[in-house]
């Protein structure tokens, strides 16, 4: 199922339009992460990533990974109206492989400090390396299936009880395990898991993330209190596992506070 990006040095597994299911180095190239010091506009974030690649001789082919934030959850229809626009700039960019857009995504609402308009958070790339083992991400994903049509696929559809989110978590959970191995990857080179709800995780993290994750446990959980990009989502996750990480300057952007 994966496909090759020759020009950017990985595989990837197709998902959807907007974007693939996850992304894993090639044998003699290993993803980087890179967060930005405060989100900037995704379009603005992009001429951003540009600069980065040219600053470090890399094409724009070896963008793999896009993390953003929003203001808040987006109707089915808005998400797919904002889909449209970013898979045309995916497309301007000559990074779509025979249609198929290889770069996976995570795009969540943050319940505080939410940016005024969507906007890059961070984004992975391919250099030149070794590692032990393949780097790869995982792109996000919530508890929607993706056989069912609109809000009738959520799972425990408008329940945020504890047993509900329980059972949220382990359908999310189940995805990651399946995406990564389809990568190729377990659990074992996982070096960050990133889970993204506004309602409370610590009975979930124990009993349903880190005992599924076993050898990642050792890194915890990285919680983001935000919202999944669709509404009616509760629960999103999303993976990666990386040898190295960077923290690159941006324009500060003005965030909204708990009150908006």
């Amino acid at each position: 199922m994966l496909r090759d990006v020759a020009a950017g040095g990985y595989r990837f597994l197709p998902g959807i339009a907007a974007f693939s299911a996850g992304v894993v180095a090639q044998p003699g190239w290993e993803v980087v992460h890179a967060r930005l010091a405060a989100p900037m506009p995704w379009r603005e974030g992009f001429a951003r990533i540009d600069r980065h690649l040219k600053d470090v001789g890399r094409p724009r082919a070896a963008l793999c990974g896009i993390m953003l934030r929003s203001p808040a959850p987006f109707t089915f229809d808005g998400f797919d109206g904002f889909n449209q626009g970013y898979r045309a700039l995916l497309g301007d960019w000559g990074i779509l492989v025979d249609g198929a857009n290889p770069i996976p995504r995570t795009n969540v609402a943050p319940v505080v400090g939410a940016p005024a308009e969507p906007s890059l958070y961070a984004f992975d790339y391919t250099v030149a390396g070794s590692t032990p083992g393949p780097t790869f991400v995982v792109a996000g994903a919530g508890e929607l299936r993706e056989r069912a049509g609109g809000a009738e696929g959520i799972v425990r559809r408008g329940e945020t009880a504890p047993e509900a989110m329980r059972e949220k978590a382990r359908f999310v959970v189940a995805i990651m395990q399946e995406r990564l191995l389809a990568l190729g990857v377990s659990w074992d080179r996982v070096t960050a898991i990133d889970v993204y709800t506004a309602h409370p995780i610590h009975g979930i993290v124990e009993e349903e993330i880190l005992r599924a994750a076993s050898p990642a446990a050792v890194h915890g959980v990285h919680w983001y209190p935000s919202r999944p990009p669709i509404q009616g989502l509760e629960f999103e996750m999303d993976l990666r596992g990386v040898a190295r990480e960077l923290m690159l300057a941006s324009c500060s952007y003005t965030g909204r506070g708990a009150a908006d």
